[in-house]
């Protein structure tokens, strides 16, 4: 029995045998729009399971394959081996599974229904972000300065070396973004977009303790959520890294406010970030230490939103330009107003 397929695979007979239950049928239903991971609802005739389960699979040509492999080592590996032991709300896992070669990974997880997922131009309520704030505590918290996060095979820390090359990439990113929305972006948004571009290699390597578990792209489009404020579940791991805790804050701060929702709200938000890890036993971090490493994390808003744009295999749209126009401003916007540059190589 394969443990790894993909969306072919997906038969009532693998079902019955990677979750030990009976399968009497399934209707497979896609989810979303991913060219090189493709995501589907199965709907289960199982009288032991739940009618339904989510299943990511790899998708694509074996080029498109080959450049996200990291991705799909990252998902699997953090369903597998990271998410047992730390308290982010999650999707439970029923099977994770990946090639020798990574070009296929198959994960059954749970159906989040009837949760919606944030939506990244819209923006967010400030009381929806402290619900995501304080699940983001459960992620960080419990491998809090770990050095065993070293052992975990499928994510690299920080480099001179990973540094110098996602500075080159980011600043090809930057310049093809610029290019692309020059019509949508003013004057300081460029040069902040440029600027921090040319910093990144610095920055990389700026402020490496303390270090977690980090999710690597927190933002609205990545979390379910449900009626509660508080009912936050965070989906769709494959940037999970080992880095700056502060990061995965500023940057959903950044991109998932409006700039005047974030300017009035992000130091109360922060600090009941800070008080959270205190509650959780983290010693030896205060207030201005953590709201520091929030304005140096602001800087993961421009490389990722660059980066992502511009190397997503996705078709462009409409939805998904106006989506990358709202997070370059506001993230923008957020560097300046706290000197997030003037910070980087500092310590």
């Amino acid at each position: 029995m394969q443990d790894v397929v993909d969306v072919e695979g997906l038969t009532a007979a693998w079902l019955a045998e990677v979750l030990a239950s009976e399968v009497r049928s399934v209707a497979i239903e896609p989810v979303g729009t991913g060219q090189t991971t493709a995501t589907y609802r199965l709907s289960l005739d199982a009288p032991d399971l739940a009618p339904t389960l989510i299943a990511k699979v790899a998708a694509g040509d074996d080029a498109g394959r080959t450049r996200v492999s990291f991705a799909y080592r990252n998902e699997v590996g953090f369903y597998a081996q990271v998410a047992p032991t730390v308290d982010v709300a999650v999707p439970r896992c029923h099977h994770a599974a990946i090639g020798d070669d990574a070009m296929q990974f198959t994960l059954l997880l749970d159906d989040l229904r009837p949760r919606t997922p944030g939506v990244q131009v819209d923006g967010c309520a400030p009381e929806r972000v402290a619900g995501a704030i304080g699940n983001l505590v459960g992620l960080h918290a419990p491998r809090w300065s770990d050095p065993t996060l070293t052992d975990l095979d499928f994510i690299e820390g920080p480099t001179a070396a990973t540094a110098a090359f996602t500075g080159e990439v980011a600043k090809a990113a930057t310049e093809g973004f610029v290019e692309r929305y020059a019509p949508d972006l003013d004057e300081a948004d460029v040069g902040t977009l440029r600027a921090s571009a040319a910093a990144v290699v610095d920055w990389l390597l700026t402020g490496l303790e303390p270090f977690s578990v980090l999710h690597g792209d927190y933002r609205l489009d990545n979390l379910m959520f449900g009626v509660d404020p508080h009912d936050v579940v965070a989906v769709d791991w494959q940037t999970v890294a080992v880095g700056p805790p502060a990061r995965d804050v500023a940057y959903l701060l950044a991109t998932g406010l409006t700039v005047e929702d974030r300017r009035e709200h992000e130091e109360a938000l922060v600090a009941g970030y800070h008080r959270a890890l205190l509650e959780r036993g983290i010693e030896g971090y205060d207030a201005a230490r953590c709201f520091e490493d929030y304005r140096l994390g602001l800087l993961h808003g421009p490389l990722i939103t660059t980066v992502g744009c511009m190397f997503s295999p996705a078709a462009r749209t409409d939805a998904a330009d106006a989506m990358f126009v709202s997070m370059a401003r506001r993230t923008c916007a957020a560097v300046r107003d706290h000197g997030s540059l003037d910070l980087v190589g500092r310590r």
